[in-house]
């Protein structure tokens, strides 16, 4: 079984097209701006966090991409042309391993969520432009690094609840340095702030920045390979933390989404019935 290791360089048999290199593109704050309204009004709308990732994160995607193609296990991945959607969507391979695992942890958390595999593609594709010129290789990483959302959401612990999100998202942006994700995280700890008025919500932040920051780099994770490992030895082999002070205070954040999730419900049955 490959086990994870520190990204490193193979300059004598790369496999992926050297990266296409760009002019500094352009950060686009009003448009971030109209975005960040838009899911503060609407948290399900899924599709402002990406238009707010693509205003604001100028050329962050091409250096990641850069040091994935740079390593041994993203030159495998690319050269093997990888769909990683693909396999998480085999819900029978993922229900059939071993309880404790990462790939059955996976499972069982995606069904209590009724979620799919693919949920964030149809969101992602509001920022697809007709003139992308993004390379092969470069569109499958940008596809891998949407579509293990949920596995980060597992291996973190952080769950999905409005505050267990801020700080995947506060952990995403430590290890990607993208400063759209790191101004979604400044403004929802505003905003979750004032919803959870009881709760130190920058302590969460901060201690989901730190995590991140110890963590190896997960986008270069062969997720694949990691799938059939016991979660706690993915986590060791990570070096991804417990997240002690959010789970002091995710009883309460989970009782506030209940809440949310009520008054939303009978919202549509009132407006239903109207």
């Amino acid at each position: 079984m490959t086990t994870v290791s520190p990204m490193k360089s193979d300059t004598s048999n790369s496999h992926a097209r050297a990266p296409v290199k760009r002019k500094r593109k352009r950060i686009q704050p009003l448009k971030a701006l109209r975005a960040m309204r838009a899911l503060i009004t609407n948290k399900e709308d899924t599709a402002q966090v990406f238009v707010i990732i693509d205003a604001l994160g100028g050329n962050a995607n091409d250096r990641q991409f850069e040091r994935f193609a740079a390593s041994l296990t993203g030159q495998r991945i690319l050269f093997e042309k990888r769909d990683l959607v693909k396999t998480l969507s085999d819900k029978a391979w993922l229900s059939s391993l071993p309880e404790g695992s990462l790939g059955r942890a996976y499972y069982d958390f995606m069904a209590e969520e009724n979620l799919t595999a693919d949920g964030l593609v149809e969101a992602s594709e509001v920022v697809r432009r007709k003139d992308d010129d993004r390379t092969p290789e470069e569109y499958l990483f940008g596809c891998r690094n949407r579509d293990q959302h949920d596995l980060w959401h597992v291996t973190t612990g952080y769950g999905r609840d409005g505050l267990g999100e801020l700080a995947l998202l506060a952990f995403t942006y430590a290890q990607t340095r993208n400063r759209g994700i790191g101004f979604i995280v400044l403004m929802g700890a505003r905003s979750t702030k004032r919803s959870l008025p009881q709760v130190n919500v920058w302590r969460v932040v901060r201690e989901a920045y730190r995590n991140g920051k110890k963590a190896q780099w997960l986008p270069g994770a062969d997720w694949e390979a990691l799938l059939p490992r016991p979660l706690s030895e993915v986590r060791a082999l990570l070096g991804i933390e417990e997240p002690v002070i959010y789970r002091e205070v995710e009883p309460v954040s989970l009782e506030a989404e209940a809440a949310f999730k009520a008054e939303r419900a009978r919202q549509m049955q009132t407006m239903q019935a109207a």
